[in-house]
């Protein structure tokens, strides 16, 4: 008889934390500000400590993020702005909100992330009238990976870019001994549920060293207010992070640091015993994934997925599509992204959470293994 394994399990989770969770929570009733709460503020400020940002801003979701960022960076109409093909369409629509163009970049085939060789070359071929446009680059740290920040400064500094790290999935993640939370002139999070630091609906947060940048985006957060609440100084939006999320995220916090521990350990397993077996992530040097997914390819991806669904064992795509062949996006459609598009075939995801038990990964390993 098989086993139910769950894809993503927070019941675990819940156990350990349940009654830090619900002390806070009571707490929140009790104090009744449930709109940017002394707990919202707190969390601001540990958030800042755990990524080394000197700014941190929350927000109401991950999506939110990146729409302030860009707006905070003063992205408009017809701006362009890079972003990889292979992402979420999160990251292209707030592009497209702002009446921008979302210029679609190709990934490396082996970690995910935007090639900046792609970028570069994309950079070079653009006329004289298009590289006027040119404004920002959202970089995507997929899978919890964060991308290659070092280049990608670099382009963007020659090329007088804002770079926006969609760090959705790679909070908790380090890149060159360092935190993600400052690798970029924005950092933009989410605290989506199955997100590594997740709350219980929608939360986001944005990261920056830039005092400009964190004024203005406190200011678009709440509908563009100045001095007071009825002062508007600009066109904004209702984001605010809900009080109790922030106190969700407060008692997760407290082990934060296990949980990251424990998603590489599962991880390293991982690696380990499928290692020429299959087509496993690539972790460049100096980078440490938080292994948002673990995330595997292979090119009859459909037959293995079916056999592992047959033993109980769930798998996900992230993506089926990329997003230069999307309906919504195909009137910027410059071109084949051939890895990107590769990507979209081959990939699978596996179950991969802090409190997996080791029996319930030998299960998915030794199925795997005797499935390919």
């Amino acid at each position: 008889m098989s086993k139910q394994i769950s894809f993503i399990d927070l019941s675990g989770q819940q156990k350990r934390l349940r009654k830090k969770i619900n002390d806070n929570i009571s707490n929140v009733l009790s104090h009744g500000k449930y709109i940017m709460g002394p707990e919202v503020i707190e969390l601001e400020e540990k958030l800042s400590k755990y990524t080394g940002a000197k700014y941190s801003i929350s927000c109401a979701s991950g999506t939110n993020a990146l729409l302030l960022a860009l707006m905070a960076a003063n992205i408009g109409t017809n701006d362009i702005v890079f972003c990889p093909a292979f992402t979420f369409p999160a990251t292209a629509e707030v592009i497209s909100l702002l009446g921008a163009i979302p210029y679609f970049v190709d990934v490396e085939i082996d970690t995910f992330n935007i090639s900046t060789r792609c970028l570069k070359n994309t950079i070079k071929n653009l006329s004289t009238e298009d590289l006027k446009k040119v404004k920002a680059i959202i970089a995507v740290d997929l899978y919890g990976l964060p991308a290659n920040y070092n280049e990608i400064n670099k382009i963007a500094k020659e090329n007088k870019m804002v770079v926006i790290a969609d760090a959705a999935q790679s909070f908790g993640a380090e890149y060159y001994g360092k935190k993600v939370g400052n690798h970029a002139d924005i950092t933009c999070v989410s605290f989506f549920p199955a997100k590594p630091l997740g709350c219980y609906g929608d939360g986001g947060m944005l990261f920056t060293e830039n005092e400009g940048i964190a004024d203005k985006v406190k200011s678009l957060r709440v509908h563009g207010k100045g001095k007071s609440k009825y002062d508007i100084d600009l066109v904004g939006l209702n984001s605010r992070l809900d009080t109790i999320q922030a106190a969700i995220l407060l008692a997760k916090l407290e082990e934060f640091d296990w949980e990251v521990k424990s998603r590489n350990i599962i991880a390293q397993k991982y690696s380990e015993e499928l290692d020429g077996i299959i087509d496993i992530p690539f972790i460049p040097d100096n980078i440490k994934s938080i292994w948002a997914q673990y995330t595997l390819k292979h090119e009859d991806r459909k037959t293995i997925q079916d056999q592992l669904n047959l033993k109980g064992i769930p798998t996900m795509v992230y993506y089926p599509k990329p997003m230069h062949l999307q309906n919504a996006y195909k009137k910027y459609y410059r071109g084949s992204m051939k890895n990107s598009e590769k990507l979209c075939e081959e990939v699978f995801s596996i179950p991969i959470y802090p409190d997996m038990t080791p029996n319930d990964q030998k299960y998915i390993i030794d199925n795997l293994l005797k499935i390919i």
